[in-house]
């Protein structure tokens, strides 16, 4: 499961092409399924996946629906994790008996970070790059550079190189009785295109989540052909979207992000083996200790772990027994940084338990069913499995 139709669509055709390179196309049989699926089209697809002819089932949201039932589900793969809720995640997990889950992620949310260190997931870290890949350069600038960062692309276009500029909003609210837009307005993005055409005319284009899906489709088809040179989006792009020829990145007000956020927006350039990218971070003019804090942590690392943890210290990792994926642990008793010595022993103690007396049915067993209930966690034990 993938957070987008284009990221679902990209892993559908590279998971065919690989089994078609294995030999393996009588035997493996994968089957794809989006919101883009109606009527008889969906019906057979989810034929196919209920009685057990689909192998290998790729798919956005969803796969997680109450009408699509799975024949032995027996691993999930959620690609992009931190772009779902821990129940959506659960929804899935649930529909196999004894179903295994395997979460990947550019940059773990906190929550999921936490998790590793209570030893409540294993965790598998590539920290290597693909090969050729050089570090993205990250520079951070005020707004009131707009004009000079504008202008410094046209220099990249004519060398043929491709441009994101990223807002974080659609478009900007209509001023009170006719009024100027205010600085929100300004960095919309429909209001950002309608600016930067006056500049580079038809060379630039224009991406968001409010447009249909083969309009999309068509935009970035010009993109990655080279007739659109800057493509103006939200984050709509950020996953799933490669674009090797994209070796700018500028986001503006950057600051409205988060660093998982920016993190995966920056991963959509420098995806070209042996040619440099940048990325700009354009901020208002407050900016925030908060604020300030991400954007000295993007322009210091691309380590997607480094910016997880340092995003934990910012805002927390949220519940490890429930689903808020953000806010510090509500302990009854413990501080987590001063009884950090007692996690390892709470840890082993618990797998322990867990080995043997799964079912908590021993007295003790039964003494943690009580002190579950206590403490308010008897129903939420089961979002563990979500990670």
């Amino acid at each position: 499961m993938s957070p987008t139709d284009v990221l679902t669509r990209q892993h559908y055709s590279s998971i065919k092409n690989m089994i078609d390179e294995a030999g393996l196309s009588n035997d493996l049989r994968v089957v794809l399924l989006t919101g883009r699926d109606k009527g008889k089209k969906r019906e057979a697809i989810l034929e196919q996946i209920k009685n057990g002819e689909a192998d290998i089932i790729i798919g956005t949201h969803s796969l997680f629906q109450s009408d699509v039932g799975f024949n032995n589900l027996a691993l999930v793969v959620i690609d992009e994790q931190h772009k779902f809720g821990v129940k959506q995640r659960l929804m899935l997990s649930e529909k196999g008996a004894k179903t295994d889950i395997l979460l990947m992620t550019a940059t773990p949310i906190p929550r999921t970070l936490i998790m590793t260190f209570y030893g409540d997931m294993d965790v598998s870290l590539l920290k290597e790059k693909p090969k050729g890949r050089i570090p993205i350069d990250t520079r951070v600038m005020p707004l009131s550079r707009l004009d000079d960062v504008a202008a410094s692309l046209e220099k990249a276009i004519l060398e043929d190189k491709r441009v994101y500029w990223v807002c974080p909003l659609i478009e900007g609210a209509e001023g009170e009785e006719g009024g100027a837009p205010s600085a929100e307005d300004s960095s919309a993005a429909e209001v950002r295109y309608a600016a930067l055409q006056k500049v580079f005319g038809d060379k630039i284009g224009l991406v968001h989540g409010r447009m249909k899906a083969d309009e999309k489709d068509a935009v970035m088809d010009s993109f990655k052909r080279g007739e659109i040179k800057i493509l103006v989006a939200t984050t709509v792009i950020e996953v799933g979207v490669d674009v090797k020829q994209a070796t700018i990145i500028v986001i503006e007000k950057a600051e409205k992000f988060g660093l998982a956020q920016l993190h995966q927006l920056r991963g959509r350039v420098g995806r070209n083996s042996g040619e440099k990218s940048n990325c700009i971070l354009l901020y208002g003019f407050e900016l925030s200790e908060h604020g300030k804090r991400r954007l000295q942590i993007m322009r210091e690392t691309e380590d997607g772990f480094k910016i997880a943890e340092e995003d934990f210290k910012l805002r927390g990792a949220g519940d490890i027994l429930g689903t808020r994926q953000s806010g510090m642990p509500d302990f009854k008793l413990a501080i987590l940084p001063e009884h950090s010595d007692l996690l390892m022993i709470a840890r082993d103690d618990a797998k322990l338990i867990l080995n043997n007396d799964f079912e908590l049915k021993t007295e003790r067993g039964k003494a943690l069913r009580t002190l579950l209930y206590l403490f308010g966690y008897d129903e939420q034990i089961k979002f563990l499995r979500a990670g």
